[in-house]
C-alpha cells in the first residue's frame, strides 16, 4: 500500500512537471502585480486553505532569499470574517466577498481547488473578473467548473485529491523560488 502511494506521487511529479510553462507565466502575472504595487489574494477550501496560507507565508516571509517581505494574503486565516459572511451571507460568500473589500485592479487572485467545484471559488473568480484582477487556478481532476474562468489555469493532471494536493504545494513551491 504504502509503495503505491510513492508509485503515484512519483507519476504525478512527473506529469505535472510538464506544466512548468504555465507556472513561469503564473511567475510573471505575480512578479507584474508586485512590481505595480500591487498584492495577491489566496483562497481554498480544507488542504488547500493550507497552501493558501502557506503561499503567502512564503511571499511575506521568505522562500530561500533575505528580501523584503511581499504583499500577500490568504482569505482562509480571519475567523471573524469567514464566520460572520458564513452566517449573515452564505458559506459559497467566503471568498468572494473578501475580493470584493480587499481586491483592487491589477492584484491577482490565487484560487487553489482540487475538484474545481468549489462554489465559493468560482464566486470568487467571478469577482476578482469584475474587479479588473488577473487570476490564477491551480486545480486538478479535469479543472471542473472552474476551468477556464482564470486567467490562467494550472490543473494537475491527477483525479486522485491527494496526489493533486501534493502537486499544488510543489507548484506553489516552484512559484516562489520564481516569484523571489
Amino acid at each position: 500500500m504504502a509503495e503505491n502511494i510513492f508509485d503515484e506521487h512519483i507519476k504525478a511529479a512527473n506529469e505535472t512537471r510538464k506544466l512548468y510553462p504555465k507556472v513561469e507565466q503564473a511567475a510573471q502575472l505575480v512578479r507584474g502585480a508586485l512590481s505595480s504595487g500591487k498584492k495577491i489574494l489566496i483562497c481554498g477550501n480544507g488542504g488547500s486553505a493550507a497552501d493558501a496560507q502557506h503561499f503567502a507565508a512564503e511571499l511575506v516571509g521568505r522562500f530561500v532569499k533575505e528580501r523584503k517581505g511581499l504583499p500577500a494574503i490568504a482569505l482562509t486565516t480571519d475567523t471573524s470574517i469567514l464566520t460572520s459572511i458564513g452566517n449573515d451571507y452564505g458559506f459559497e460568500q467566503v471568498f468572494s466577498r473578501q475580493v470584493e473589500a480587499l481586491g483592487s485592479q491589477g492584484d491577482v487572485l490565487i484560487a487553489i481547488s482540487t475538484s474545481g467545484n468549489s462554489g465559493n471559488i468560482l464566486l470568487a473568480l467571478n469577482k476578482a473578473h469584475e474587479k479588473g484582477m488577473k487570476s490564477i487556478s491551480l486545480l486538478g481532476r479535469g479543472g471542473g467548473k472552474a476551468k477556464g474562468m482564470a486567467t490562467l489555469d494550472i490543473i494537475v493532471p491527477s483525479q486522485n485529491t491527494a496526489r493533486v494536493q501534493e502537486m499544488h504545494i510543489l507548484l506553489l513551491h516552484a512559484l516562489s523560488g520564481l516569484v523571489e
